[in-house]
């Protein structure tokens, strides 16, 4: 009976781990929806009457940490087109920390193959924001 209870004990945390990361993929998408969705009503109530010139093109060529401070700024004042980005930001970054969990997981578990192929994987993320951004 003891060699069956040691059998079926699972290793720390692994259905815990995967339930967190579920969870966090589902409410993150939900966050960041909720958010996009309240900054969409909040700029329909001060916009929702302007005409839009499409025949004039606006080129935006900032760098991420301008577009941040720009977007945090937005935010803090209310402004909804911000918060519409903030809840895009959002949604980016939902898969990200569930990459981050999974490093501190395997960290945990002391899988230093899967660490290091994670770490990778976070440079890789870093430097596509990093350089994507900036010209």
């Amino acid at each position: 009976m003891e060699k069956y209870n040691q059998m079926t004990h699972e290793k720390f945390g692994e259905k815990d781990f995967q339930k967190i990361v579920g969870n966090l993929l589902r409410y993150g998408v939900w966050i960041s929806l909720s958010v996009a969705f309240i900054g969409g009503i909040v700029y329909l109530l001060h916009h929702g009457n302007d005409i839009e010139n499409y025949s004039v093109f606006k080129e935006n060529d900032r760098n991420i940490f301008e577009v941040i401070a720009a977007v945090y700024n937005g935010v803090i004042k209310g402004g909804g087109e911000s918060i519409i980005f903030f809840g895009i930001v959002l949604l980016f970054l939902t898969p990200v920390f569930r990459v981050l969990l999974s490093l501190f997981s395997f960290l945990l578990e002391k899988d230093y193959l899967y660490v290091v192929i994670t770490t990778i994987v976070i440079g890789i993320i870093i430097m596509s924001i990093s350089f994507g951004f900036s010209h």
